[in-house]
């Protein structure tokens, strides 16, 4: 540990520099928002000296205090909250995503207590690699009451992590007080019901925090097992830079600034005031210098192109590859590629749901458990937990390969896709990509109802930093599983649950189909007819039945849509057919007509506006006639291309 001075001294870092910062919003300097820890010095400084140099930290979107416990470069800190080039993250985090990877600290959510699965996915990660470090999710008292922190203790005892769950209790969710919202007065006990070894400490006490994290983490690499901590503290200031704290007594905020832990250290180590107030100086100096510099440059932000740069990790494309083709089933050619996936590469992991020994509720993954028993991990009902722990464990250069049972259900994993896969490498500037791959089936034709049977894909299609793989045939399914398990961001892959039993020709392991390429299944000159995955079909058997002649584009990734495939077909036929099987309202459809439309060249050669053929504006219904009458029949599209 350092020096009883030196840790004086950088709990005063943290201090002045979340001084300074509020004084920069209060005069209008600074844009945006923050989040102050002001008072909570002993918590941040205890926990991040009691760890060892390379366990991870996921702090929370009150984060600077933990930066600067770590060793964050202050002046790169305020660069960052000036949206400078030169903060931690170029600018682009802000104040609630201050990542830095050269100190372990992995960054911040802003979204209360999401952060704890990426944490639980670096543990995991960390676990597989055979690390003898730990991770630790850090959070307030407000997100004790969120059920992404529950799915995580629960999975991280089952699996054994070596994740610290570490509860920064200040009393307070924002302007919600823990007494009227939280069940109990005692957060730690909620461990147990978890088979979770718990410890508490003083939050305020710098040498009780350090002792009690050495302690538990000491306890953790023992028995191999997660643990949870709970620290009493208190927040000096308000929820963000416009809280007046209306809602705290004066009685309130003057018992706990007596316990102010700076103070508390100065007593401990016996300081006079005059060294006190020599020491307070020196830092005040060094923390103003560190702005001064940050202030200068803190016009030299990004240019829109760097800007774009860290959106996407770059990727070379691949080529069509045609080798070993063989008849197989749509099932048949996912497993074979899932099976080559955990042969061929030791970072890729399948996690999900009963798919072990049950091989999933479409059979999908049958067999590999028991040839892949070490990658095959079957997860508790936790879809929030399971989705962020691999992208957690993705951004540490884990493969992991997700299963949702139902493509409805990847509501569930929402914020975790939304909010932290599609943006880990944009908001830490490029420090960390997130190879994640998630499967789901999607659909309807099975009499599952309405939940059990959406397309949910057009849900995610405006989401920058996700890629959206629907493949329609054996051979795309299979080639395009293993280019997205190739790829270093994170893509979606949905299949149609009507599609499993279709027959079709299969590559062997040296086939490829490049992630964002579209497929030309029929040549003709009178009509471009686009469609992907189950409409596919749907558009082949129509094409059976009719004599125009079509141009027949499977796009096979939905995002990114292969525009140029589109163009050269437009040109040709002046004439456009879409086939959906989702409604019309922000579907792939839509979204391919206005970048027709919104083309010149393409423009000027309709001949008529483009038909967009969706299905019908309802929920998918349970009777099996009025399931087949809600999404396009093939008897419609026949009608269309003839009178198109």
């Amino acid at each position: 540990m350092d020096s009883d001075i030196e840790i004086y001294r950088l709990m005063l870092r943290s201090r002045f520099f979340e001084e300074k910062v509020r004084e920069l919003f209060t005069d209008g300097v600074l844009y945006g928002t923050t989040h102050l820890n002001i008072g909570q010095e002993a918590s941040h400084t205890g926990l991040c000296l009691a760890l060892e140099k390379e366990d991870w930290i996921v702090p929370t979107h009150r984060c600077h205090g933990f930066n600067v416990a770590r060793g964050s470069d202050l002046s790169a800190m305020f660069s960052e909250l000036f949206g400078s080039r030169h903060g931690l993250c170029r600018g682009i985090g802000g104040s609630m995503h201050m990542s830095d990877r050269s100190t372990f600290n992995f960054g911040s959510s802003a979204v209360v207590g999401s952060g704890i699965a990426l944490a639980a996915g670096l543990a995991f990660a960390l676990s597989r690699q055979n690390s003898r470090n730990i991770a630790v999710a850090i959070f307030g008292d407000g997100a004790t009451s969120r059920g992404v922190l529950h799915e995580c203790m629960n999975l991280a005892s089952v699996w054994s992590l070596p994740l610290m769950f570490y509860c920064e209790n200040n009393h307070y969710g924002m302007s919600a007080s823990s007494e009227r919202m939280i069940s109990t007065n005692d957060i730690a006990s909620r461990a147990a019901g978890y088979s979770m070894k718990a410890f508490k400490a003083d939050g305020n006490d710098f040498d009780e925090v350090y002792d009690v994290v050495r302690k538990a983490r000491a306890w953790m690499i023992s028995r191999n097992e997660p643990a949870f901590i709970e620290v009493d503290t208190y927040r000096m200031c308000g929820h963000s830079k416009s809280d007046k704290c209306v809602y705290r007594t004066s009685e309130e905020e003057s018992e706990w600034k007596a316990k102010d832990p700076l103070i508390h250290y100065e007593r401990k180590l016996g300081l006079s005031k005059d060294t006190c107030r020599s020491i307070r100086a020196q830092v005040k100096e060094e923390v103003g210098k560190a702005y001064e510099k940050a202030y200068e440059s803190r016009d030299q932000v990004l240019t829109l192109d760097e800007l774009r740069s860290y959106v996407l990790a770059p990727h070379m494309d691949g080529t069509v590859r045609k080798s070993g083709l063989h008849s197989t089933t749509y099932r048949l050619a996912l497993r074979e590629a899932l099976d080559e996936i955990l042969t061929e590469d030791e970072k890729a992991v399948l996690i999900g749901e009963d798919i072990g020994l049950y091989g999933g509720c479409f059979g999908v993954t049958a067999g590999l458990s028991g040839k892949h028993s070490e990658s095959v991990l079957e997860t508790p009902v936790s879809e929030e937990a399971f989705t962020g722990l691999a992208a957690g464990a993705a951004a540490l250069g884990e493969h992991p390969v997700v299963e949702i049972m139902y493509g409805d259900f990847s509501t569930l994993a929402s914020d975790a896709l939304i909010n932290h896969a599609a943006k880990l490498r944009y908001m830490s500037a490029g420090q960390f990509n997130c190879p994640l791959v998630l499967r789901t089936p999607m659909g309807s034709g099975t009499g599952h109802g309405s939940q059990h049977t959406q397309s949910l894909e057009a849900m995610f299609l405006n989401v920058p930093g996700l890629k959206i793989v629907c493949p329609s045939d054996p051979f795309t399914a299979k080639a395009l599983l293993k280019e997205a398990v190739r790829d270093p961001n994170p893509v979606l892959f949905f299949e149609h649950k009507a599609l499993y039993d279709t027959i079709g020709e299969c590559g062997d392991a040296r086939s490829s189909f490049p992630i964002g390429k579209a497929q030309l299944l029929s040549e003709g000159d009178e009509i471009t007819l686009i469609s992907y995955s189950h409409s596919t079909i749907t558009c082949r058997k129509a094409l059976s039945l009719c004599t125009r002649s079509v141009d027949h584009i499977d796009l096979a990734t939905i995002k990114p849509v292969d525009i140029q495939t589109i163009k050269e077909s437009v040109l040709k036929t002046g004439r456009v057919i879409i086939v959906q099987d989702t409604p019309l309202a922000g579907s792939v459809g839509a979204s391919v007509s206005a970048m027709i439309t919104g083309d010149s060249e393409m423009f000027a050669a309709l001949k008529k506006e483009v038909l967009i053929i969706s299905s019908l504006d309802y929920p998918i219904p349970f009777s099996r006639t009025l399931e087949k009458a809600v999404i396009p029949t093939t008897e419609t599209v026949v009608q269309a291309l003839d009178s198109f």
